[in-house]
């Protein structure tokens, strides 16, 4: 639950009035009853609950809504003064982005323009958190997902496309299936007209991602430097360690040979891995 009081004027800084005529308007009478049994305010139960300080919207001038706590509740017989704080985690909210939200908030659009003190059956960080996300700024080449959209088991595996690769490929998915997750690789999928898109697509979804620099595949770095910036967990693999880039070398890597026994011992180093990180 949040409280939610709106004023005409605006707000002072930590310390301001609400007529007592307004309070508790627009609000389910069973919440009334809980928070004002007997006629009389349960001050107590009101100031442990986040307030949504707010004022009314009119005019061109973008208003901005505060989040924080009532620290006190003196109540007169014309005016309840209150004291409180404003949360210095979350930044003011204007209020079209409020209004965006308002159905989610349980908030009427009428209660915008008028001021009134109600309480919301709502959890009001959860929809702040779930509505409040920084935008995810768009690349000029290719589309990533905003919001940002990871599946949990998702491992990707960036590769030359090339049948030397195709045993290596097959151990991944092998180990990924026995964790219970999916590798896919590029050329599985062909759901945009730019391979580039379908490639992006699948690092900007994986949770984790997988990287061969054997044979320093130019594609396949520009692929690692794509995962590194999307913030992807990264797990480099090669057949000569002289193909890691030296930017990259201090990072750790597993190498293997391309054989029977060289796949065996990469699929035991990836499964080490990927148990780690996806805990």
């Amino acid at each position: 639950m949040f409280n939610l009081i709106v004023k005409g004027a605006g707000w002072a800084e930590g310390r301001d009035t609400i007529d007592t005529a307004r309070i508790f308007e627009h609000i389910e009478p069973d919440i009334a009853e809980q928070f004002s049994p007997d006629g009389e305010l349960d001050t107590a139960a009101l100031m442990r609950l986040p307030t949504v300080f707010m004022q009314e919207s009119f005019g061109e001038r973008e208003r901005a809504a505060r989040v924080g706590t009532i620290t006190s509740i003196r109540v007169g017989d014309r005016e309840i003064a209150l004291e409180y704080v404003y949360d210095p985690t979350i930044p003011p909210i204007p209020n079209a982005r409020l209004e965006e939200m308002a159905i989610e908030l349980d908030i009427a659009r009428f209660e915008f323009s008028r001021t009134h003190w109600a309480v919301k059956d709502v959890d009001l960080f959860k929809v702040l958190m779930r509505n409040m996300q920084p935008r995810r700024q768009q690349p000029r080449v290719f589309r990533i997902s905003d919001p940002e959209r990871i599946e949990p088991s998702l491992v990707s595996a960036m590769m030359p496309f090339d049948p030397r690769f195709d045993g290596v490929y097959a151990k991944l998915q092998e180990v990924a299936e026995n964790l219970d997750l999916r590798c896919r690789r590029a050329d599985d999928i062909w759901e945009n007209p730019e391979v580039i898109q379908d490639v992006v697509s699948l690092i900007d979804h994986s949770q984790v991602v997988i990287c061969d620099c054997s044979g320093r595949n130019a594609n396949v770095f520009y692929e690692i430097g794509i995962a590194h910036s999307l913030g992807r967990e990264v797990i480099l693999i090669t057949q000569n360690a002289a193909d890691i880039p030296f930017d990259l070398r201090h990072l750790r890597y597993v190498e293997y040979l391309n054989n029977g026994e060289g796949l065996e011992e990469l699929g035991e180093a990836v499964r080490g891995r990927l148990e780690v990180l996806i805990q």
